[in-house]
């Protein structure tokens, strides 16, 4: 079952969990500050859809950390820093357990979960 990682007052994700419902593709959402996120499952979302997809870097958390922190970010870093705070990764992230993960709630991504949803 495709698990969705976001976070409850996204307006993104709220978007998103209303187009999987009329869509009729049966889903469950992880709420990454409620439930939190484990490094391991950080570091397998950056593999597949890649750090810098994945750190997002538009919201008050990336605008509020320390520029040492954010400057010249490694992948490492950044893993960890997600980690650290579930806020600064790209919401919300498709998960449908076969190791791909899809980040992100335009036509491309919802292209990508459809065919992964096998419609």
């Amino acid at each position: 079952m495709l698990t969705v990682y976001g976070l409850k007052n996204c307006d993104t994700c709220r978007k998103a969990l209303k187009w999987l419902e009329a869509e009729g593709i049966p889903h469950r959402f992880h709420d990454l500050r409620a439930d939190g996120i484990k490094l391991a499952e950080v570091k397998r979302f950056a593999k597949s859809a890649g750090w810098e997809t994945l750190l997002n870097k538009a919201g008050t958390t990336w605008r509020g950390l320390p520029d040492t922190q954010k400057a010249d970010v490694s992948e490492v870093e950044a893993v960890v820093l997600m980690a650290e705070h579930p806020a600064l990764i790209k919401r919300p992230v498709f998960d449908f357990g076969k190791g791909e993960v899809v980040a992100g709630f335009r036509d491309p991504q919802k292209e990508a979960v459809l065919k992964a949803a096998g419609k």
